[in-house]
């Protein structure tokens, strides 16, 4: 700072300037007792320009000091009047005049400059090399303290619920903005703060580190500097801001089971049995997800039947999210293949059979096997007596769908929830479809025959390879036959979103099933697009219906909740504790579903934010600040699969930190979803990566696990790793024996 001077002081003010560390601070004494000060009875003619004036101003009965206002120019380079939450601009501004009638009280008021926004960084690089670290603490304070009353009128909006949450989130954003490198490493040193562990509570650190260093300083200004930041607000502590995180995750995850620091949420879907629900809750689940994307609500009521009775057995509370569908892009139907089976045993490298397949056996009501058996085929028969006849040891003979001759062999029986079922043992390879009959094998006695029923068909695919050509094409009626792999390299598949062929351009990158499958588009018209396939498996991929498709580099606008999601939202808002809000891409999105829930009255229903494209990402800021203008929960879902696709692998690592960082700067709940145990789930053995995966994930406050053949197992391992006992780990440590030649 160069230069200040006081103008028109009148009697009974006395001023002085002390230079702290290459700092200016003006000290204006106001000596008539008694009185209220109502004005500033002076002008302030700075002659180096600034962007920011503050007041402080202290009592010397309870030797509190307040920032009282701020003098910030406007675009004319005229002072623009700000006062803090301490008072009103009536009781205390500033003036650009000499002129003014004043009352005064015993109060000393200090003014302090700085330069903010685009100059605070060159005033931190100054005080790099002039000032101290309490001096740049103080630079970077004054800094948060201007980003919030710059963003007063968009705090004002929030929720009260979140209100300090959204100043914190302020102060967060404000320092990251900052070069502080420098300031970071000299604060490690002296093992003062670590700028990057106080997210959630980044004034009251920065205020705290301030009084400390303060505290340590052998030449005060005078002895009531130690409290010259001292926050008034009870609530904005660090221990008020520490507990907000652990707060909003109960209210809106529900109560954490004991010894338990992290919530497990499971997706499930029509094929899980109550029987596989309770052994997941069991395992330690605290939450089921279903995806409104598959099914409808009378699925999606059975599913809940079946958690909530579940849940009652076990007397364990359960949380249910549903993930509205969203305006996500998907492949069409392809024409389905036939209803038929395969039963293969295993064989070794020479063709001989070393484990026959395993087949579960039941009446077509007797729903699905219990969720401890993994078998090969599920066969339903269509009459009850024919099983109930059945023993252990009995044989099955059939003709399969060649006519070729094979037999099944009962080796093992299951009472399940609505009948009996049977897991037989097949030791050659069958196709076997609707209408098989099944005779049981006897000497010299006509059994009774059974039909098999409800066989499901072949689901279709298309087998893609590098530099296949695929048109995605708008008309239904344009459905590709899959049921038999063409020699072709031309293939088709349908999208019935308009949006994509409305905004794809030649040369843009196109993705498939989660980026397993690239390809460049090479033409685009309004009804068809070719692509060439850059990227597949050696052998070739398999794309199926219902698959994702990614357009990283194209601006494709979507609306934020479809006509789905809005007749999904009716079910949803009655039947789930929260909604899953997909493709959240900006504000205008959360400000639609605030919309849609007060149309409905809708206040309990907890929101969660999932987090998958650029846009998202990006805006992710401005989205929290919009959903806190709600009273509903908030939470945010890191949805890592579509993220990774949009933004790029390399970049995935990085914006997942990035996420949490800015969520437990807003104090709000994190869950870390996508390919989580991936391989144990769905093969029943994890890799080392996705178990370093599960440790970096106890960030966030609830961690997602998708379905799978081996999903119980999965939550199990999920839920000791996550909860693993730290301290009995260290306890397991030897301690490091002493050479016995130093004595």
């Amino acid at each position: 700072m160069n230069e200040m001077t006081i103008c028109s002081l009148p009697a009974g003010v006395s001023a002085r300037r002390n230079s702290l560390n290459n700092v200016d601070f003006l000290e204006i004494s106001f000596s008539k007792p008694r009185r209220k000060c109502t004005r500033l009875p002076c002008g302030l003619n700075i002659k180096q320009a600034v962007h920011v004036v503050r007041l402080l101003a202290t009592s010397r009965r309870d030797l509190r000091r307040r920032t009282f206002a701020y003098a910030v120019p406007n675009e004319n380079d005229e002072a623009k009047k700000a006062a803090s939450h301490d008072c009103n601009l009536d009781s205390m501004a500033l003036h650009s005049d000499n002129n003014g009638s004043s009352k005064y009280s015993d109060v000393e008021v200090v003014a302090s400059i700085s330069c903010l926004e685009d100059a605070i960084s060159q005033t931190v690089e100054n005080l790099k090399s002039q000032g101290s670290i309490l001096d740049k603490l103080k630079a970077v304070h004054l800094h948060l303290l201007a980003s919030e009353r710059w963003n007063a009128s968009r705090l004002k909006l929030c929720h009260r619920r979140y209100s300090d949450s959204a100043r914190n989130l302020i102060h967060y954003l404000a320092l990251r903005c900052l070069d502080f490198e420098q300031l970071k490493e000299d604060l490690s040193c002296t093992g003062l703060l670590n700028l990057e562990s106080i997210n959630s509570y980044i004034l009251a650190s920065l205020t705290a580190g301030i009084q400390l260093l303060e505290n340590q300083k052998s030449s005060s200004l005078n002895t009531e500097a130690n409290i010259l930041y001292q926050e008034e607000n009870g609530n904005f502590t660090i221990q008020a801001l520490g507990k907000k995180l652990a707060t909003n995750k109960e209210l809106l995850l529900g109560p954490l089971r004991h010894n338990q620091t992290n919530h497990i949420m499971v997706t499930v879907g029509q094929e899980a049995s109550e029987g596989e629900i309770t052994d997941i809750l069991k395992a330690g689940a605290s939450i089921i997800r279903i995806n409104c994307a598959h099914g409808n609500p009378s699925i999606w009521s059975e599913i809940i039947r079946r958690v909530k009775t579940s849940s009652q057995m076990l007397e364990t509370p359960c949380q249910i999210l549903m993930d509205l569908a969203g305006p996500k892009l998907r492949t069409g139907n392809l024409k389905p293949g036939p209803c038929i089976i395969k039963i293969s045993p295993q064989k070794n490298a020479t063709g001989n059979v070393i484990f026959p397949s395993q087949v579960w056996l039941s009446h077509k009501d007797a729903g699905p096997p219990p969720s401890h058996l993994s078998p090969d085929a599920v066969l339903f028969i269509d009459d009850k007596k024919f099983l109930s006849e059945l023993q252990v040891g009995h044989i099955l003979k059939f003709y399969d769908a060649r006519g070729k001759k094979r037999m099944l062999k009962i080796c093992r029986q299951f009472h399940v929830f609505s009948g009996t079922g049977f897991v037989a043992e097949c030791s050659r390879t069958a196709y076997v479809q609707s209408g098989t009959e099944l005779h049981r094998k006897g000497k010299k006695i006509r059994f009774p025959v059974a039909q098999v029923v409800d066989v499901p068909a072949v689901e279709p695919f298309i087998r893609l390879r590098v530099g296949d050509l695929l048109t995605i094409s708008r008309d239904s009626s344009c459905e590709q036959d899959e049921s038999s792999e063409p020699t072709s390299s031309a293939h088709r598949i349908t999208c019935p979103s308009s949006c994509l062929f409305d905004s794809v351009k030649p040369g843009e990158p196109i993705a498939f099933d989660d980026g397993k499958i690239w390809g460049l588009i090479q033409g685009a018209s309004i009804s068809e697009i070719v692509v060439s396939i850059t990227h597949a498996g050696p052998r070739g991929t398999k794309l199926r219906s219902g698959k994702s498709i990614n357009i990283p580099k194209s601006n494709i606008h979507f609306e934020g909740l479809t006509t789905k999601d809005l007749m999904d939202l009716e079910f949803v808002a009655s039947h789930a504790d929260m909604v899953g809000i997909s493709f959240v891409r900006d504000s205008r999105d959360v400000a639609m579903l605030h919309k849609e829930l007060e149309k409905r009255k809708v206040q309990n229903l907890g929101v969660v934010l999932k987090i998958e494209t650029k846009s998202g990402f990006e805006r992710l800021p401005h989205i929290l600040l919009e959903a806190m203008k709600s009273s509903n929960l908030l939470g945010v879902m890191i949805a890592r699969g579509d993220l990774a696709v949009e933004c790029g692998w390399e970049r995935l690592a990085d914006m997942q930190e990035e996420i949490l960082s800015i969520c437990d700067a807003a104090h709000v709940p994190v869950i870390w979803a996508t390919q989580v145990l991936e391989s144990l789930v769905k093969f029943g053995v994890p890799t080392r990566a996705e178990i370093t995966d599960v440790a970096s994930a106890r960030r966030a406050s609830c961690v997602m696990l998708n379905k799978g053949k081996h999903v119980v197992e999965a939550v199990s391992t999920l839920d000791k790793i996550l909860h693993i006992n730290t301290a009995q780990m260290q306890a397991d440590l030897k301690p490091l024996p002493l050479s016995s030649h130093l004595f």
